[in-house]
């Protein structure tokens, strides 16, 4: 006697792993017939099909809300130096207190004042209070601290524009400029990873010819992120550097370039000069280029960083904000002074030293982490 042929696996086997049970038959009672005109046998089998597929959106959907929230905890992390100076010294000044009386004014307005958010927005926020104060629109203190929080998401709104990138029938530049120390290698280099990740080709272009460490250091980066560089000779001229870079990426068909720019003091006349011959180079060679001019400020800077970004704007018009080093400071009020006061967008914050602290701004998720409270749990 032959071996019996094992059985093929059917469609709940495919799906499942094992076969369908048997069932034991019944007696046909019509009902049968009528099922199936109402629900077609195909209709039925790409349903269980399809029920995989929906887990796994599920499951990317959750993964997505779940990274959502631990980038605001790491946002809130960040803030901490920051809402330990700033916010703590609003609480001091206000609650407990049992009356809002002009002792309370001046205690704000002491509190604006020192807290690098600059003066014009100190006295902006200050002034707001002043007038709800007269009006008897506050009776708490914590409504103050309200209002105050409002008033900063407000500010923060006008300027909140992630980096976009137009991917199309030429490289997308982004010239980087700000002064030595700020943070613009890594910048480049985390931006330049985010990129990658999505499988786009990038170019680093190292565009601060006259200090070598700055071309070693975006040197390690590219190796390490991986991607091509450009560099000139030893005290090349940066112009020429950015020109032959423009060229490679057009022969290569590079989707983004991101051109490393010298830093030397701000107020340095040749500095601002050169910068704006570069910035005049890059548009020779692709039309439009660059399309941003990305300033990366040291958050640690306070108001000066605000007088920074005023000279560097002059020079050459900045289309966009990265402020770093937000972790380590608690002068991160001064992005409210650089909002307000400049309104220039802001595109990331950085809170940290790893790739993907480098985070897109998002206003209200940076108010309600400079608000929140210390002993909120991460659950």
């Amino acid at each position: 006697m032959s071996e019996e042929k094992p059985k093929k696996g059917g469609l709940f086997r495919r799906l499942f792993g094992k076969d369908k049970p048997e069932e034991t038959p019944v007696e046909s009672t019509g009902a049968e017939s009528s099922l199936s005109e109402a629900v077609p046998e195909h209709e039925t089998r790409e349903a269980v099909a399809e029920a995989p597929i929906d887990a796994e959106l599920k499951d990317e959907e959750s993964e997505e809300i779940a990274e959502k929230k631990r980038g605001f905890f790491k946002l809130r992390s960040g803030l901490t130096k920051t809402r330990k100076g700033f916010i703590r010294s609003l609480d001091e000044a206000l609650l407990g207190q049992r009356r809002l009386d002009d002792t309370t004014v001046e205690r704000l307005e002491e509190v604006l004042i020192t807290a690098d958010i600059g003066v014009q927005t100190a006295y902006q926020l200050l002034d707001s209070v002043t007038d709800r104060l007269k009006r008897r629109e506050f009776d708490k203190p914590e409504k103050v601290i309200g209002h105050i929080k409002g008033l900063v998401k407000e500010m923060l709104s006008e300027v909140e524009s992630p980096l976009t990138v137009g991917y199309g029938f030429q490289p997308f530049v982004v010239m980087v400029v700000g002064v030595n120390g700020s943070g613009k290698t890594t910048t480049i280099a985390k931006i330049a990873a985010r990129h990658q990740d999505a499988g786009r080709k990038v170019l680093m272009v190292a565009g601060d010819t006259f200090r070598a460490a700055a071309v070693e250091q975006l040197e390690i980066w590219a190796d390490r992120v991986g991607c091509p560089i450009v560099k000139g000779k030893e005290k090349a001229d940066p112009s020429s550097v950015a020109f032959e870079a423009m060229e490679r990426a057009l022969e290569e068909d590079v989707e983004l370039v991101l051109v490393d720019t010298a830093g030397r003091l701000h107020t340095r006349v040749p500095l601002m000069e050169e910068l704006k011959k570069v910035h005049r180079t890059l548009g020779k060679k692709i039309s439009g280029a660059p399309h941003e001019t990305l300033l990366v400020i040291d958050a640690s800077m306070g108001q000066n960083a605000i007088l920074q970004a005023r000279t560097f704007n002059e020079a050459v018009p900045i289309t966009g904000v990265a402020l770093t080093k937000l972790d380590g400071t608690s002068k991160g009020g001064v992005i409210l002074g650089i909002s307000n006061e400049l309104k220039i967008p802001i595109r990331f914050v950085g809170v940290g030293e790893k790739m993907d602290d480098l985070r897109d701004f998002n206003a209200g998720d940076f108010a309600e982490a400079l608000f929140a409270s210390d002993d909120t749990t991460d659950d």
